[in-house]
């Protein structure tokens, strides 16, 4: 089976367009080597597939016929992610949130209008 094809098929991408798209662009590999929608998959490669800044290693353990359901999924697939992949995720959504607060920055229009209001009042009063 192609390996778009399998990748669409244990429901890794939600169509075999993407899956091709991630292929083309390096973004699945086998033993460190990129490859082409096109190549061949067979029971017991592992596979590299980058995704959502997650690198997902999986163990081909059966080829499927056609697209499975979600419950059968792990009939033909053995994930071996590491944990440490799911908490860098977690670490980069903190910084994030830490290296750019909601409201600094530029002023708003509401925050221009605001400091316009503020200087109205402040030369009636003098």
């Amino acid at each position: 089976m192609r390996i778009d094809k399998y990748l669409w098929c244990i429901r890794l991408f939600k169509t075999r367009s993407i899956a091709t798209t991630a292929c083309k662009k390096g973004q699945v590999k086998i033993e460190e080597n990129t490859l082409k929608p096109s190549r061949e998959v067979y029971g017991g490669e592992i596979i590299i597939v980058r995704k959502n800044q997650i690198n997902y290693k999986i163990k081909v353990i059966d080829i499927p016929e056609s697209r499975v359901g979600a419950k059968l999924v792990d009939l033909y697939r053995k994930d071996l992610t590491p944990k440490e992949e799911f908490e860098k995720t977690e670490l980069l959504k903190f910084a994030k949130d830490y290296y750019r607060k909601k409201g600094t920055g530029r002023p708003t229009k509401k925050d221009r209008r605001d400091i316009e209001d503020y200087y109205d009042t402040n030369e009636e009063d003098t």
